[in-house]
């Protein structure tokens, strides 16, 4: 199992929207990618327009080929990337 993990920053007042639109992206697009197990999004106390994406994926590939090279990325960006501020900082992590 792999953990993908996004550091995500949004422009300021658009957190319910964005909140809305994530939890959208991740029912309609990303759960239905090969390989994905679940996700969860974390919303900053600190930073309230800083969010993190954690995504479990059976691979790495089934993140970094197949989804991100295939056709439900260009959707799941369209639905979250009017949001971002800036572009995403993206990590893997395996288990310990």
């Amino acid at each position: 199992m792999i953990l993908e993990v996004a550091d995500i920053r949004i422009q300021p007042g658009q957190q319910a929207a964005f909140e809305a639109a994530i939890q959208h992206g991740i029912a309609s697009v990303i759960s239905q990618a090969q390989g994905f197990i679940s996700a969860q999004v974390q919303r900053g106390i600190e930073s309230p327009e800083r969010y993190l994406l954690q995504i479990q994926w059976v691979t790495l590939e089934d993140h970094t080929e197949h989804f991100r090279g295939g056709p439900l990325f260009p959707a799941w960006r369209a639905i979250v990337g009017p949001f971002f501020a800036e572009a995403p900082k993206v990590e893997h992590f395996n288990a310990v």
